[in-house]
Order: C-alpha cells, then sequence, then structure tokens
C-alpha cells in the first residue's frame, strides 16, 4: 500500500511539472521540393538544460520521439522520417542502455508525395523531454499541415499515457536522471583540481602562501575581516580562471570545440603547445606576461576592498603565470579535446578551486602554516615532473595526426621507446640520479620523492613489453592502435600481416586488432555479408578515438567476442577521422550537412549521421546480411557479456537460432 501511494504521488508530482513546465515549443511547415513532393518538416525548439530523445531508442528506456500518420487518400510516404542535426549519443546509468537525443533545437522531416495541392498531412507525434534533474511524462501533439508550402502551425501538446516505460522507471526519473554529459564534465573538473593541486606547490605560488595569509591575519584589523578578506580574495581567483575558460569557449565556439578531439590541425597545434610548455617547465625559458601589465594591475589591488582584494588575486595570477601558465594551457587543450561546450569553464573552475581553497583554509586556521615543508630546491623538482609529463603528453596528440594523415613517423614500438625514455628519466630524476641546471644537489631521497620514483620505475617497466607485441590494456587508449606495431614476438612482424585479405579497399591504410578479417569500405563488406549470410558489425571509429582503443583492447580481445567477430560477423570498421582524399568519382555533397565531401572520414561520418543520427565514437552498429538494423546500437561500454549478448542477437537475425558460447 505505501508502495501504490509513493508511486500515486510520484505520477501527480510529475503531472504538475507537465502542466507548469513547457520546455518544448513546436513548429509545423510544408514546402514543395519537387514535381508532386514535398517535405514536411516538425521543428523543436528546446529549453537549456532540457533534451528530447531520438526516434532510435530500443525499449524499456525512456520514450523515443515517433510519428504517427494518418492514412489520407492520395498521399504516399516517402522513406521514414529523419532528424537534424545529428542526434548526440551516450551511455545513461538511470536506464542501464545507450540513448540519442537533442539538444537546444531538432528538424523532423517527412517526404511525401500527392498530386493534390489541397491536401494535408495529419496525425500526431510522441515526444519525452528529460533535464538533468528530472522527466516530464511523455506528451502527444496533434498535427494537420496543408501541403502547399509556407503554412505555419504552433503545437500545442497535452499529457498522454506513459507508453512502454514501466512505474518503476518513471518513479526513478525525477531523481536519477542525469545529462549524459556529466561524467565528461566530471572528468575535465577533477583533471582541472589536480591540476590546481600540483599549481599550488609551484615556486612561484608555495613562497606566497604565507605572505598572503599574514596580510589577511595582521592587515585586516581582527580575525572576522581577516577570513571574509581570504573568502573574497579565494572566489576572486575563481572568477578569474573560470572567466578565462569561457573567454576560450566564446573564441573557439561550440562547434569547434566539437571538432578538437578528430580535427588533425588541432592536434598538431596541441603537439606543439604542449611541447613548448614541457621545455619551459625544464628550465629551457621563461613564459612571462608583459611587465607593463603586471604593474598596472598590481597598482590597482592597493585600492582596498573588495576591488583591492579582486586585483590582489589578480596579480597573483600574472605574477604566476611563469609556472602556471604551461599548466593551464595543458588543462585548457584538455578540456577543448574532449568537445564539450562547458569544458573549459568546468575545468578552470576546478582548477582555480584547488588553488583557492589553501589560501582560504591558511587564513581562517594560520597555525597550519608550521605545519608546512619549507621552500626548497624540492619546489623546482615539482616544475620539472611536470614538464616530463607534459612531454609525454604531448606525443599522444601527434600520433594522432601521424594516423589521421598516414605519415606513418609514430609506430606503436616507436612511441612506447619515447615513453619509456621519458619516464625512465623521470624515475632515474627523482631517485638523484639526474639534475638539471636549476636544480641543487639531493643529498638523501625523502619518503614522498622514493615512493614516486618507485612508481615511476615501475611504469616504465611495464612498458616494456610493449615493445614485443604485449597488449598493455591499462592504457591501450593512449597508445597507437596495435596494428601499427613493427615487431611481435609472437609472429616477428605486424600483427596485422597476418590473415588480413590485402585485395580489400583500403586495407593498406588500416588494419584491425588482433588479426580480425575486417573490411574497411561499407558497400564492399556490406556486399560480402549478403554474400556469406553472416551478420555485420558496423564499427564506427577513429584515429584519435581514446575509448575505441580501449574497446578493442579490453572488450574485443576477450575470447568469447573475438570468437564472434572472426567467425561469426562480418566487421567493417569504418574510420571517420581519416583524412586520406576520395578519388574524384566519390565526393559528394553531404545530403544532411550540405558539406562538400572529399576524404575518406568524411565520408564515413556523414554515413553515420545520415542513417544513425550520431556522430559519437564508438559506436556499434548490428547489422543483419540483407542491411536491416537488428539490435540497438552500443556506444563505450566494456561490459563483455553485454557486448556478447550484443552480438548474439545479430547472429541469430542472420538465421542461427542456437549461439554457441
Amino acid at each position: 500500500m505505501k508502495k501504490i501511494i509513493i508511486l500515486f504521488l510520484c505520477l501527480f508530482t510529475m503531472q504538475a511539472f507537465a502542466q507548469i513546465e513547457k520546455p518544448v515549443h513546436w513548429k509545423f511547415a510544408s514546402s514543395r521540393i519537387g514535381e508532386n513532393r514535398f517535405a514536411v518538416s516538425f521543428a523543436a525548439t528546446i529549453d537549456s538544460g532540457w533534451h528530447v530523445y531520438s526516434q532510435f531508442l530500443k525499449s524499456g528506456g525512456p520514450i523515443p520521439t515517433s510519428f504517427k500518420f494518418e492514412n489520407t487518400p492520395g498521399i504516399r510516404l516517402v522513406d521514414k522520417v529523419t532528424e537534424k542535426p545529428a542526434a548526440k549519443s551516450g551511455f545513461d546509468k538511470s536506464f542501464e542502455m545507450t540513448i540519442t537525443y537533442h539538444e537546444k533545437e531538432v528538424v523532423f522531416t517527412q517526404i511525401v508525395e500527392t498530386k493534390d495541392p489541397a491536401a494535408k498531412l495529419t496525425g500526431s507525434l510522441t515526444f519525452m523531454v528529460c533535464s538533468g534533474q528530472k522527466c516530464l511524462p511523455p506528451s502527444d501533439v496533434d498535427f494537420d499541415v496543408p501541403l502547399n508550402g509556407g503554412t505555419l502551425q504552433t503545437a500545442q501538446a497535452k499529457t498522454i499515457s506513459t507508453g512502454n516505460t514501466t512505474p518503476e522507471k518513471l518513479k526513478e526519473l525525477p531523481v536519477n536522471a542525469k545529462n549524459v554529459h556529466d561524467n565528461s564534465l566530471l572528468g575535465i573538473f577533477l583533471a582541472g583540481f589536480l591540476g590546481g593541486l600540483a599549481a599550488f606547490f609551484l615556486p612561484c605560488i608555495y613562497p606566497m602562501v604565507p605572505l598572503t595569509v599574514s596580510f589577511f591575519t595582521k592587515m585586516s584589523g581582527s580575525k572576522s575581516k581577516g577570513i571574509r578578506s581570504a573568502v573574497i580574495y579565494g572566489l576572486s581567483i575563481i572568477a578569474i580562471y573560470v572567466g578565462l575558460g569561457l573567454l576560450i569557449t566564446g573564441i573557439f565556439g561550440a562547434s569547434a570545440l566539437n571538432e578538437a578531439a578528430s580535427s588533425a590541425a588541432f592536434n598538431l597545434l596541441f603537439f606543439v603547445i604542449l611541447l613548448v610548455f614541457a621545455f619551459s617547465f625544464l628550465g629551457a625559458f621563461e613564459i612571462t606576461l608583459p611587465s607593463f601589465l603586471v604593474n598596472k594591475i598590481d597598482q590597482k589591488s592597493e585600492g582596498g576592498g573588495w576591488i583591492g582584494l579582486f586585483f590582489m588575486a589578480f596579480t597573483l595570477a600574472l605574477v604566476s603565470f611563469s609556472c602556471t601558465g604551461p599548466l593551464i594551457g595543458t588543462l585548457l587543450v584538455e578540456a577543448v579535446s574532449k568537445g564539450s561546450y562547458l569544458g573549459p569553464a568546468v575545468g578552470m573552475f576546478g582548477f582555480s578551486f584547488a588553488l583557492a581553497l589553501p589560501f582560504t583554509m591558511f587564513a581562517i586556521f594560520p597555525s597550519w602554516l608550521k605545519g608546512l615543508p619549507k621552500s626548497g630546491g624540492w619546489l623546482n623538482s615539482v616544475k620539472v615532473c611536470l614538464g616530463l609529463l607534459e612531454l609525454a603528453l604531448a606525443f599522444k596528440y601527434l600520433t594522432n595526426v601521424d594516423l589521421a594523415y598516414h605519415w606513418d613517423l609514430l609506430s606503436r614500438d616507436m612511441f612506447l621507446v619515447i615513453w619509456i625514455i621519458i619516464f625512465g628519466v623521470l624515475a632515474f630524476y627523482l631517485f638523484g640520479k639526474i639534475r638539471l641546471n636549476h636544480d641543487s644537489e639531493v643529498s638523501s631521497l625523502s619518503i614522498p620523492r622514493l615512493v614516486l620514483g618507485m612508481f615511476a620505475l615501475g611504469f616504465t617497466l611495464y612498458l616494456v613489453p610493449g615493445l614485443l607485441g604485449a597488449p598493455l590494456k591499462g592504457i591501450s587508449g593512449w597508445l597507437p592502435p596495435q596494428s601499427t606495431q613493427q615487431f611481435t614476438l609472437s609472429t616477428g612482424g605486424s600483427p596485422a600481416s597476418a590473415t588480413q585479405s590485402k585485395n580489400r579497399k583500403y586495407a593498406g591504410l588500416f588494419h584491425a586488432p588482433d588479426n580480425i578479417d575486417a573490411f574497411y569500405d561499407y558497400e564492399e563488406g556490406l556486399a560480402y555479408a549478403k554474400k556469406v549470410n553472416k551478420p555485420v558489425l558496423l564499427d564506427f571509429t577513429g584515429w584519435s578515438c581514446t575509448n575505441c582503443r580501449k574497446m578493442e583492447a579490453s572488450v574485443w580481445s576477450d575470447a568469447d567476442v573475438l570468437r564472434r567477430l572472426k567467425n561469426d560477423y562480418v566487421l567493417i570498421s569504418l574510420y571517420v577521422d581519416d583524412r586520406t582524399s576520395l578519388e574524384d568519382s566519390e565526393k559528394y555533397t553531404s545530403k544532411v550537412s550540405a558539406k562538400a565531401i572529399k576524404t575518406i572520414g568524411q565520408k564515413w561520418s556523414d554515413l553515420q549521421e545520415t542513417r544513425f543520427n550520431t556522430n559519437a565514437q564508438p559506436f556499434y552498429v548490428v547489422l543483419g546480411p540483407d542491411g536491416k538494423q537488428a539490435a540497438a546500437p552500443r556506444a563505450f561500454d566494456l561490459d563483455i557479456k553485454a557486448y556478447t549478448d550484443f552480438l548474439d542477437k545479430g547472429i541469430i537475425a542472420a538465421g542461427n537460432k542456437s549461439v554457441q558460447n
């Protein structure tokens, strides 16, 4: 009885939300696109913070957008409803499934043919809208669109039944529904927070702590005023760095941020930037701001009050830029490359929060200063260690460009050699066996330095077996694909050379892992699957896709999964970020984006957006031998059992009713 009452209250609350909140606004229109042919559009404008689901969702989860057209004499529907722009994709923990959704705006389009100029397309559409905190009940919108072009209607939505969403799922939605970007932004925040903690121990910031705290405790007149000043100072630091993140977002714009992760130009630029930052940390030169700017801001900090405290924080940011600049730059590079619109601001918030927290806390509890280690040569060691780590990270971006353009500069072996040298140098540096110009002599090792040195040496030794072909699953997402390995102990050559066919289209450019005999052209692979009556696994992947490499190393390498991929499937791997030019006869203009398609990557990216309404990688689609979709697509998910179940659906669709485990 108690559960029934709770469920009733939950549904009543959701109904109240639906009456009060109307975050989706519909408009319908039609336009003539040819002889007796019309395009009917259903345009949704979505309020900020909300999202509408795509048409392509499996049952048991949120309600997908769907259309029901009435049978009208003289009107013929052409193909299915399309949606533009391409839907975003992500894993939703609330429903334990990959969802595709739209934010801000989406246009659904149905092509119809009729000879009657006075005809109308009538029917209804169903949609469900959610935010990061709650979901509203599914709604039904009736439409009656004249096919004379130019007629607009504003839709009126009404609440309908809950469809295939169970009461248990509905009860969870107001509490647990999450935006699929949350995990990505959380990772950026944590990276920024760790960067801020590292910045605190740099030689341009750490020695300033006692001086700053002394100012707050002695110059403010009372303890309460000192604490208030410290809080304002800390909030000012946060405001300054978050403002920098928002500025970066404004400069790049949303589209550039989304393209950065797979853009060769961005990755090459990031490599150069990180290389400069790394050598700056190693002591080759200092990155400083013009002195007149620092002096001008410092003068404003003498004004007193809140404004003075703000400019005092601004002065700290400018004066410390010589050693925090590379760290901030690295964080912004990582945030931009994630493709998240809020990434730079979130990363800067994490960085500034970690940087401001010690200043504020030491001002509130000045006795804690006694426990701080004294400044010394160890501060410069922090800079050197960060410089070596940035140097290692720089080559990750270089390999992305190398793979996309097939320069063949960094094979997996060469990349591992570079990392082994860098982390080996880091280990010897921490043990005091290597000294740079600005370092003081290490007469004895502290416990933290010894432990960090052991970790660096251990990681170096972990990398060595990779030179002989070991998969190194723990860092597989950071390494070039194993197919680029030039030597393995087991085969004495490239692991991709053993069984893969050489006469297939693009076989010289791409190689599947674990000797899977794959195709790299959609039409060619589909024709072969129909010939041998096997299901198809469409693998939308990319050279710069870290999660793609993780899936290949951690999931595809599993014995059960690998056996299915080799024996029961036709694998078609489509690299959406490859920069190889298409033949002139294959170039075309996209019907979705209206952009010129000139490269292999653009071709497969356009296919993914056009047919599957998403542009995320990795993205896996199971097709039957007839080319029809046999199961709901999957994105990044390291659950091996779920992946084998996903593959088994395709095997059954091909006519094999009993799947061998």
